[in-house]
């Protein structure tokens, strides 16, 4: 189960520690912290947002490591400088932004390979807001977390539709049975304000 990778707290932990990493990064100021459970090894992605004029959230810089190859600690120190800094959509945080972003951690659970007789199965085998998704493919390879689809109202369809071309692939590619994808789900956990408190967004599975 999801739920059993680590505590509400350690989560809402892990939050904190993701935007102080960041926070010393973009200040050059030492860093000196690591959080306590640094023998749990899981994927994780830090996913940072701005409030719009309308409220609304709008992306800012979102990196990640989906396989448990490292403790936490590393993976979510090297995740947050990285969504901050490396996201080649945006340009890098700066420190007077950081009052106005939100930080999010998603810890992942070990992706696993969907097998199916016919592509069309896919659609009865794909939870929405509760399945990530990873597709291969021989040009590459694209993620989305499981909470994306659920924010754009999605269905299962139009999930894979923008799955391929987050990838980089034709739209119809996960049709295909030479085709491989994987599903995974997500603890996450997110700021309600920028540097506010800290609530779980994902469902208990």
């Amino acid at each position: 189960m999801v739920a059993s990778i680590l505590t509400d707290y350690e989560g809402k932990e892990l939050v904190k520690f993701a935007r102080l990493t960041v926070e010393r990064y973009v200040s050059n100021k030492e860093f000196d912290y690591d959080v306590n459970w640094t023998h749990i090894k899981a994927g994780a992605f830090v996913s940072l947002f701005r409030c719009n004029d309308l409220g609304h959230l709008e992306l800012r810089g979102c990196i990640g490591y989906p396989y448990a190859e490292n403790d936490l600690n590393y993976t979510i120190r090297q995740a947050s400088i990285a969504a901050a800094t490396r996201d080649p959509r945006f340009k890098s945080i700066t420190s007077s932004e950081l009052s106005g972003i939100i930080f999010e951690v998603s810890i992942l659970t070990s992706p696993s390979k969907i097998i199916v007789s016919n592509p069309d199965d896919y659609l009865g085998n794909i939870r929405i807001g509760i399945d990530g998704l990873i597709l291969y493919w021989d040009y590459g390879a694209g993620l989305l977390l499981p909470q994306v689809p659920l924010e754009n109202n999605w269905n299962v369809k139009e999930y894979l539709t923008n799955l391929c071309s987050k990838a980089g692939a034709p739209p119809d590619l996960w049709q295909l049975s030479q085709t491989k994808l994987y599903k995974f789900q997500a603890l996450v956990f997110r700021e309600i304000k920028p540097n506010g408190d800290i609530i779980k967004v994902s469902p208990d599975v």
